[in-house]
Parts: C-alpha cells; sequence; structure tokens
C-alpha cells in the first residue's frame, strides 16, 4: 500500500475541508459536505464557513437556522454540532446510543434510583408543550421528583430525546437562551427508521479522508466499526505508523508540497476534532483549545496547514499569538487575512497586532 506522510495527510485534509482554496458552494452545500459543523459556540459555524467559501455573508447561514433548514442539536460525540435538516434525521439515530452512554458516563451517579424511562418521557412532554431552558425542565423535575437530583435529570432530557436547539440562538445579530424542543417536532418530520452508517462514513472520508477506522471512531463517537468499514470495498493506503487508512476512490490526494494559505478558524473547528490521530493539523504536544463563548471571537489559525496560532478579538482589534516564530512573509499573510476577517466579523477601524509567545 502506498505510504502517506503526515503533510500528505494534511494537504488532503485541507483539500477536502475547502481550506486551501474557498469553494463557491452555497452554505447549504458546504454544511452539508461537512456532514455538519462543531457548534458548541453558536456562532462559530458563520466563521467556519467564512473561512471555506468565497462569497459568504452571515445572513445566508443565518436565513437557514431560522428557516429551520439546518440544526442545531447533540450529534457526533455527544457534542452539539449545526447539520442539515435532513442530516440530522439520519445522525441523530445512528449515534443515539453513544449520545445515551454521554448521559450515563456524565451523570450516572447522580440519578440514584430515578426511572430514567419516565425521566425521558416527561421530558419530551414538557418540550412538545413548548420549548423551554434547562433551568425549566429541572424546576419541573424537582416538583416531580422531590427526592431525586432534579438538576442531574434535567440533563437526561437532552441525551435522551433527540432535541434541537430553537432560534434565536445561534442566528446571526441575535441573542437567546439556550431552549430546547423535540427533534422531530422542529423539523415536522419523523427521524429516519433505518439510516445507513455505511453512507455517512462514506461522506465523513470524502470530507476527512483518507482516515483510519479510530478516526472514523473518534469523529462519530461509535465503537466497533473495524468490520462495518473493512466491508466496505474502500481503496486504502497506510500511515507511517503502519496504520491502514480507508478512503473513497475519488478523495482528493493534493501533493505534500502544495502551498497552504493562512486560514482563520473558530472555536472547536472540525479540522481539528474529526481525528483520533491529530497530528495531521496539530504539532507535537499542542492541543486543542476549548474556550468558553458565543463564537466568532476567538479561535485557531493555520499556518502552512498547521496549528501555530491563537488568534481573539481584543479591543478594537485582533490579537494574534503566535506559539513560535513566524517568517516575515508569514506575518505578512496573517495581517492580510486577519483585515478580512475583521471585514467579516463588521469591525470598525481595528488592526491585526501580534502577542508575545
Amino acid at each position: 500500500m502506498t505510504v502517506l506522510g503526515q503533510r500528505a495527510l494534511n494537504r488532503a485534509l485541507l483539500a477536502r475541508q475547502h481550506l486551501l482554496e474557498r469553494a463557491s458552494l452555497s452554505a447549504t452545500e458546504m454544511v452539508g459536505h461537512l456532514v455538519g459543523m462543531q457548534g458548541q459556540a453558536p456562532l462559530a459555524p458563520y466563521v467556519a464557513l467564512w473561512t471555506r467559501l468565497s462569497a459568504f455573508r452571515p445572513e445566508e447561514l443565518a436565513r437557514l437556522v431560522t428557516g429551520r433548514d439546518v440544526v442545531r442539536g447533540l450529534l457526533m460525540r455527544g457534542t452539539v454540532h449545526l447539520v442539515l435538516a435532513d442530516d440530522a434525521r439520519v445522525l441523530r439515530p445512528l449515534v443515539q446510543r453513544v449520545v445515551a452512554a454521554g448521559y450515563t458516563g456524565h451523570f450516572g451517579r447522580r440519578v440514584g434510583g430515578a426511572d430514567l424511562g419516565e425521566v425521558a418521557a416527561l421530558g419530551r412532554k414538557l418540550l412538545e408543550e413548548r420549548p423551554r431552558s434547562r433551568r425549566q425542565v429541572q424546576d419541573a423535575f424537582a416538583e416531580r421528583w422531590p427526592e431525586h437530583d432534579a438538576e442531574a435529570l434535567s440533563y437526561a432530557v437532552a441525551y435522551l430525546v433527540p432535541t434541537a436547539q430553537v432560534t434565536p440562538r445561534g442566528v446571526w445579530g441575535e441573542t437567546g437562551p439556550a431552549r430546547l424542543t423535540t427533534l422531530d417536532g422542529w423539523l415536522g418530520r419523523p427521524l429516519a427508521e433505518d439510516p445507513s452508517l455505511e453512507d455517512v462514513v462514506r461522506r465523513y472520508l470524502r470530507a476527512f479522508g483518507p482516515a483510519s477506522v479510530a478516526d472514523v471512531q473518534a469523529w462519530s463517537g461509535l465503537t466497533k466499526l473495524r468490520d462495518v468499514v473493512e466491508a466496505m470495498g474502500l481503496r486504502t493506503f497506510r500511515a507511517e505508523s503502519g496504520e491502514v487508512l480507508y478512503d473513497v476512490e475519488d478523495g482528493l490526494l493534493p501533493g505534500p508540497d502544495v502551498p497552504a494559505p493562512v486560514r482563520f478558524l473558530p472555536e472547536y473547528d472540525n479540522v481539528l476534532l474529526g481525528h483520533a490521530d491529530r497530528g495531521r493539523v496539530l504539532p507535537p504536544g499542542r492541543r486543542v483549545p476549548l474556550p468558553p463563548g458565543n463564537g466568532a471571537s476567538r479561535g485557531t489559525l493555520l499556518v502552512d496547514g498547521f496549528y501555530r496560532a491563537d488568534w481573539r478579538l481584543h479591543g478594537t482589534g485582533l490579537k494574534v499569538t503566535p506559539h513560535g516564530r513566524l517568517a516575515v512573509g508569514e506575518r505578512a499573510e496573517i495581517v492580510a487575512e486577519g483585515g478580512r476577517l475583521l471585514e467579516f466579523l463588521g469591525v470598525g477601524e481595528a488592526e491585526v497586532r501580534f502577542g508575545g509567545i
């Protein structure tokens, strides 16, 4: 098998994520191609689309969110993702056991003797009546089960019942609390009864491959996928570690020396979290930062395709903090691209500044 080094895998990932060259696609097409986008920070997907698309404006995604063409909810790895409505109907049933296991892992010791089936049933009923915040669910549970930990039980609703976060949260230029309703109710359609895992794996590879079985599992949160992946008849490569990498036949494979432009990424971007082996974008010893916030105000910076700096809005400007020395040309490219980001964010008289290492 052909052996692919880290730079080759880096360039393949960047090409498939449209981070080598911005794409002339719609926001709908890009969200679908990426099989969803990290959405813990509600506004992060706006920056993620700006850095991948040639003509993206925030109003485009805002319309999709308010029109329920895209939806935010717990999906892969039990984390919040923004996905196409049709994909939510497929993905949530596929990862439901992962999401439910996440609740047990986080809150199992606090559940006590509560019947989680009854908890989920009442939670669904409450959300079908009207969208509610977790605190509102907690108050209702405290009245129903005063002998149990109502706070712990309130978290069960999002994990055990397929839910969606309702607008105006996640809408550019607006604010709102995190309120939940049922996913099928929000979309006006039932969830898929027999979704195809193989189809989702192929879509993952088209956006993230070549990738190992461990990578597919790390992205999805699912386990025991080796038999599934090996039976799909995919083309194969080998990583420098010796691990087998799987891929779709038409997956992009630019050379390892293809230039990679500077790219500003938001918090929790897909490209940083989509693999078990994150060495294709993260230098040795570097971890993905997980800052709190609503998004569109801080993130990470790819230089020559790798995570080499952090950025954040600071006062009236944009502060870039490198992890090491940057060449003069790299600093100039960061300033130019940072200026375009400031323009997108609507920040007036501002400049790009470099902080200390």
